[in-house]
């Protein structure tokens, strides 16, 4: 690329990079790196942008990849990067600007090169092209050192010891680019890889010992969030304000990546792009995630994985577990603020979801915390705004959801959160709520949705769940919230009564035409009936467990009575029903002894008294359905 600065139509006639992809081969002590590598290259801002530069620069790759067997110069290249790193960190504290760039350009040109070799090349081509030099055509390297290798454990120890200053923002983003670019080959395979070239060098050798001091470098990026530093910071030019040229190909690998590590299904939405104020946290991120979500090795656990599930706080002084492997510290308090603030993104809630369900260490300190609406109302708007959302984002947000309910802590204390002025829930006007007749009305808004539009039944179940866990424990349940569950209740009704009533006149039809096949309303059927009786648990279950704590719920149980009628006598619901039943006769007998014409406020009195009057031993005990939630 050489000194002037380079644009994307020029590069394909570029006589540095025809040089370094041509026929001559050149030595790594060949005074033309230095010209190479002096270049400053304008980033691309958009998509097509990025797709002009692969286009751009793809017949140089091939060209490499096609030279490359009988010059080595991939080879040499690298060797240039990681001679340049032995000084970096001497570079850092000298405020080396040039040299700096310098080693950051030939990481980039390394990243790039190899986004195109893991795209066109089998995994066995791609560990081949690192070993060729400059002898005879296909001869290999004699040496006993893994040029591959010693390129990875070169990028962990640029992410973990390089000290993070304004000249070193750019070349740690690259090297955790880079790090996600290679981790891509999986998305080439649709096999699940479990004898990769990952496998082979990152949980194993000379990586290996890096593991819980890469892993607590990159939560530390995304917990500091730290800013790409101000344009005139560094010598060569900012890159732009999303981080720079790697940035975007290396966000494109990660979100393909990301698609293969999570569930769909609610929708088609693509992601949206969100803008970045922190390129290396995002990227720290999306690279921790990767790592996490490797499959173990046929003969040896993912170690990144293991360091995520047994990291403690800082302030915990107990001794780690001999068997504990990769362990480490890190600061609960700040990595709790961070997940609050950017649970925007699906990667974040990919993150809070991971360390939920596999660190326990994490679960007891979040779970403990008397702050959680700062947790959780993010969560709960996520899936409010389930129209705008992808599918990843929402199936996460509900299954935390799910694992937060499982704990009857949790579930006593959002009752006690009081909230004012929840401006993001437009159906009504939510003055004062508690945080557990929010979660309710979310998770009933989401339910509602789903029976209209996507029809989920993975979904369905999963909210229903929630709202099943939490039912014991409900509490002072919001006016609005009690009438939103008797709604659903009656959407549920009448979709069942529906439903019956095309079953019927299908049979009668049939009876003339024995040619038609007939649409299958029993599994329809059967369905509607399954979620009508977990609504009628999760009835059940607040009746039983909490009827004095909810006249609310009651109040709207006798509004809308009618819709109990016909489920009295169903074989499917008899038993659940009864203490439904009972409670309904109960009061309905004391407002007809209190007389007609009575206000709101007096039903909600002469039901707080009946509360006090009503036997306990009457209600007979069911066990609710609770389901947990499935990996």
């Amino acid at each position: 690329m050489g000194s002037n600065s380079s644009r994307i139509g020029d590069l394909p006639k570029n006589e540095y990079l025809k040089k370094l992809s041509g026929t001559e081969s050149v030595s790594e002590n060949d005074p033309f790196w230095n010209q190479l590598l002096s270049f400053s290259f304008p980033a691309p801002t958009s998509s097509t942008e990025l797709k002009l530069l692969e286009e751009a620069t793809i017949s140089v790759c091939r060209s490499l990849v096609e030279n490359n067997p009988r010059t080595g110069n991939f080879g040499a290249l690298i060797k240039v990067f990681l001679s340049r790193t032995k000084e970096l960190k001497l570079s850092a504290e000298c405020q080396n600007h040039i040299f700096i760039w310098q080693t950051h350009n030939a990481l980039f040109i390394i990243c790039c090169l190899l986004k195109v070799f893991i795209c066109e090349m089998s995994e066995e081509e791609l560990q081949l092209h690192f070993t060729y030099e400059d002898k005879s055509p296909g001869s290999y390297s004699s040496d006993s050192e893994d040029l591959l290798e010693e390129l990875l454990c070169c990028l962990m120890q640029l992410i973990t010891d390089i000290p993070l200053l304004d000249i070193t923002y750019e070349i740690s983003v690259e090297a955790v680019s880079t790090m996600v670019v290679f981790l891509s080959c999986q998305l080439f395979h649709k096999e699940v890889l479990r004898q990769s070239i990952s496998h082979k060098y990152l949980m194993q050798g000379r990586c290996l010992p890096y593991t819980s001091k890469l892993v607590k470098t990159l939560l530390y990026n995304f917990i500091r969030q730290e800013k790409p530093p101000p344009p005139g910071a560094h010598v060569f030019p900012q890159q732009s304000e999303a981080g720079g040229l790697l940035y975007g190909l290396a966000s494109g690998v990660a979100t393909g990546l990301w698609t293969v590590f999570t569930l769909g299904g609610v929708g088609s939405k693509a992601a949206a792009t969100p803008e970045l104020s922190s390129p290396l946290a995002n990227q720290s991120l999306l690279l921790l995630l990767v790592l996490a979500n490797l499959t173990d090795a046929a003969d040896a656990p993912n170690p990144y994985k293991q360091a995520i599930m047994s990291f403690k706080n800082t302030q915990d002084s107990s001794p780690f577990p001999s068997s504990v492997p990769h362990a480490f510290q890190i600061n609960f308090n700040s990595l709790y603020t961070a997940l609050c603030e950017q649970q925007t993104s699906d990667q974040a809630t990919l993150l809070l979801y991971t360390l939920l369900h596999q660190n326990s260490n994490v679960r007891t300190y979040m779970l403990a915390r008397t702050d959680m609406e700062n947790l959780v109302l993010p969560i709960l708007e996520i899936l409010y705004h389930v129209e705008e959302r992808n599918s990843h984002h929402v199936y996460m947000a509900l299954i935390i959801l799910l694992i937060l309910t499982e704990d009857d802590g949790f579930n006593r204390s959002i009752h006690e959160v009081i909230l004012k002025n929840i401006t993001w829930y437009s159906e009504r006007v939510l003055t004062e709520i508690s945080l557990g007749s929010l979660l309710i009305l979310v998770v009933i808004r989401t339910i509602q949705y789903n029976m209209t539009r996507t029809r989920d039944k993975y979904l369905h179940t999963n909210c229903l769940a929630a709202l099943a866990n939490m039912s014991a424990q409900f509490r002072s349940l919001h006016q609005y919230a009690a009438q939103r569950i008797i709604s659903l209740f009656s959407l549920l009704s009448k979709k069942h009564n529906k439903v019956l009533e095309q079953a019927t006149q299908s049979l009668r039809g049939s009876l003339s035409s024995n040619d038609t096949p007939l649409p299958d309303y029993a599994q329809d059927l059967n369905v509607i009936e399954e979620v009508i009786r977990m609504m009628l648990e999760i009835i059940n279950s607040c009746l039983t467990n909490s009827l004095h704590h909810n006249p609310n719920l009651v109040y709207a149980l006798l509004y809308k009575r009618d819709l109990f009628e016909q489920f009295r006598t169903h074989p499917s619901f008899q038993d659940i029903m009864q203490n439904i039943d009972l409670v309904i006769t109960f009061f309905s007998s004391r407002l007809l002894q209190a007389g007609a014409e009575l206000s709101v406020e007096r039903v909600l009195e002469i039901i707080k008294q009946g509360v006090v009057a009503l036997p306990k031993d009457r209600l007979k005990r069911i066990t609710t359905i609770v389901k947990e939630h499935k990996e």
